[in-house]
């Protein structure tokens, strides 16, 4: 399964009291209401952090050529998912007449040069049969024949290359098409039809041509993308950075998550993204809104409903809270009701 990660930098969230008050419709203004009685619930609980930041390829990788001209055609676009080896760029070699001809030029020595030593060969060959040269002198004449005719060679492909774009070396063929080095989309290009082409080379970076993400899948996570808001993706939290950075004013600590489910949906890079982490689950436990209890000298206590008419105050050990609900440890039980005061009007 191929694997894809989003890089977020984690952001806290503080839930305002007002907003609170506000969604349950219960802000000062209206009339003075009796308690009211909350159930215990058994049901899930779970704690959530919010990570606010973009989706980022894990392996980014430059495409270059090693061949100099311009660009003749183009094979893929961006967003396309590209297997390796597969066709992206034709360059077409763009040399100047200067250059072609000294290509000219150096395939005509050669083969001059060629002509001379084969008709030395034949002469070397004339006194060795005649008992004049020892066989080491033929040898070294047969040797420089070849290095001129490999030479030679050299310099015709060179010229046709130029010149046409493809040859044969060594019954191989030389091509001027550039490929995918890795399997991947195409984030970005940055060339255009008939741009100039630098080769890279030990001594030049050469130009980029195009940009290629890797995706890889791999605390859970529920990923929301503002450009695919019906986009079901999954993750998990790999990796939090120890310093935390500065960022708008505000001090966040980037993590990493991983993405282990899509659902068939294309993430590009650059996406904005949401992430909902699990920081923990409770599954059939007791809890109760984290509102009606009442702290005092590090213990926690709520109003029970006792009959008609009747309260008492009980002491309550809890557990996860989500910062709304809050898990009931000890002292309730399922059929208990909390009593809820009414808030206090604001004047």
């Amino acid at each position: 399964m191929k694997r894809r990660t989003i890089i977020i930098p984690a952001v806290a969230v503080a839930v305002l009291g007002l907003a609170a008050m506000a969604a349950t419709g219960r802000l000062g203004g209206k009339k003075k209401e009796g308690p009211k009685a909350v159930a215990v619930v058994r049901g899930s609980l779970v704690d959530k952090a919010l990570a606010v930041g973009t989706i980022e390829p894990r392996i980014e990788v430059s495409v270059k050529s090693i061949l100099a001209g311009v660009v003749r055609r183009r094979f893929a676009e961006v967003g396309d998912f590209v297997k390796r080896g597969q066709s992206l760029l034709e360059i077409s070699p763009n040399p100047t007449p200067l250059e072609m001809v000294e290509l000219r030029r150096n395939a005509e020595l050669r083969g001059i040069e060629l002509k001379n030593l084969e008709r030395e060969l034949t002469r070397q060959q004339e006194l060795r049969n005649k008992n004049l040269i020892s066989p080491a002198d033929l040898e070294t004449a047969q040797r420089q024949v070849d290095e001129a005719r490999s030479q030679l060679s050299l310099a015709q492909e060179r010229l046709a290359l130029q010149e046409g774009g493809t040859v044969l070396a060594n019954g191989k063929p030389v091509e001027t098409v550039v490929r995918a080095p890795i399997d991947g989309y195409i984030l970005e290009d940055s060339i255009e039809i008939g741009d100039p082409v630098v080769p890279l080379t030990p001594y030049q970076a050469g130009t980029v041509l195009m940009r290629m993400g890797r995706l890889k899948e791999g605390m859970p996570a529920t990923i929301k993308i503002g450009a695919l808001p019906n986009a079901s993706v999954k993750g998990r939290l790999e990796k939090i950075w120890l310093k935390a950075h500065k960022q708008e004013q505000a001090t966040v600590f980037p993590i990493e998550i991983v993405l282990t489910e899509v659902a068939g949906a294309t993430l590009r890079a650059g996406y904005s993204a949401n992430a909902e982490v699990t920081i923990s689950r409770r599954d059939s436990v007791l809890y109760i809104p984290e509102r009606l209890i009442t702290h005092r000298h590090d213990s926690s206590f709520v109003t029970v409903r006792t009959g008609p008419g009747k309260t008492q105050e009980r002491w309550i050990k809890t557990g996860l809270s989500d910062a709304i609900n809050i898990e009931v440890l000890e002292g309730l039980q399922v059929t208990d009701s909390i009593v809820e005061p009414p808030p206090r009007e604001i004047t």
